[in-house]
């Protein structure tokens, strides 16, 4: 048997090793981009992820989420986003079990064949006699934390605006019982500008006689989602289960 060398297992020659590498990745990365100009500091990282707000004042209001109602039967919640002015509301079908517990998915048969905003409303105002009211519970219950798990910056196009950059954060939302017992969730959105948000309101859905959890609520989050002005604010809803809490699959955009 040949002898083991130690001496190269050690730490500190470990570190040595991933020293000579990153050398090694960074001159070959030199060499490829030699002839390229050199990085303004507009072009930079720390630029374009400290640029806030790059478009002029909007009074407009933000995109705001109600809960119209419950279908025990179908095990769905039935969620409408005002986006304000004279569109259409947006209706969506937030699944309370299944194997797509915790989607919010919107109603697209709604829109196919019909884009009036008064028909629209004429249908949620048929609806909502036939669904069963949420109860509004005390939010100070639960408690929201936040972690940017992604930092980008994209290019508003514009007069005003040229090519300036603005923030854009993948932002995670978990909502947690402030005892630590009951019913929690989470859900990742897309924030623009600054990564902040807040738990506005939480619907008490204990319904273990339907086939649902003991323990279950949807909770209305509302962070800075749209990136228009100093940025305006967009609703997200998440459902609470008694169980792990689950991530959606898509980011709410």
């Amino acid at each position: 048997m040949s002898a083991v060398n130690r001496d190269a297992k050690t730490p500190a020659a470990l570190i040595a090793l991933a020293r000579s590498r990153r050398m090694q990745r960074a001159l070959a990365h030199a060499f490829l981009h030699r002839n390229a100009p050199l990085p303004t500091l507009r072009s930079s990282l720390g630029y374009m992820t400290t640029t806030a707000r790059v478009t002029d004042e909007d009074s407009a209001l933000g995109h705001r989420m109600t809960v119209l109602g419950i279908s025990w039967f179908d095990g769905i919640a039935y969620i409408a986003e005002d986006i304000g002015g004279d569109d259409a509301p947006i209706v969506y079908r937030l699944y309370l079990r299944g194997p797509r517990q915790g989607h919010l998915v919107p109603l697209h048969a709604w829109y196919d064949h019909s884009i009036d905003a008064n028909e629209i409303r004429e249908r949620i105002a048929a609806l909502i006699p036939t669904l069963e009211p949420a109860l509004p519970t005390a939010p100070e219950a639960w408690m929201l934390s936040t972690r940017i798990v992604q930092r980008r910056a994209l290019r508003v196009s514009g007069p005003a605006c040229g090519d300036l950059p603005i923030r854009k954060f993948a932002l995670q939302l978990v909502v947690e019982p402030v005892s630590g017992l009951g019913a929690s969730g989470r859900s990742t959105v897309t924030a623009f500008l600054q990564p902040h948000a807040q738990l506005s309101e939480v619907w008490s859905l204990a319904r273990g006689d339907r086939g649902l959890p003991c323990e279950i609520a949807i909770a209305r989050v509302t962070f800075s989602g749209i990136p228009s002005g100093t940025g305006l604010t967009k609703d997200t809803v998440l459902l609470l289960t008694a169980g792990a809490p689950r991530e959606d699959a898509d980011f709410h955009v």
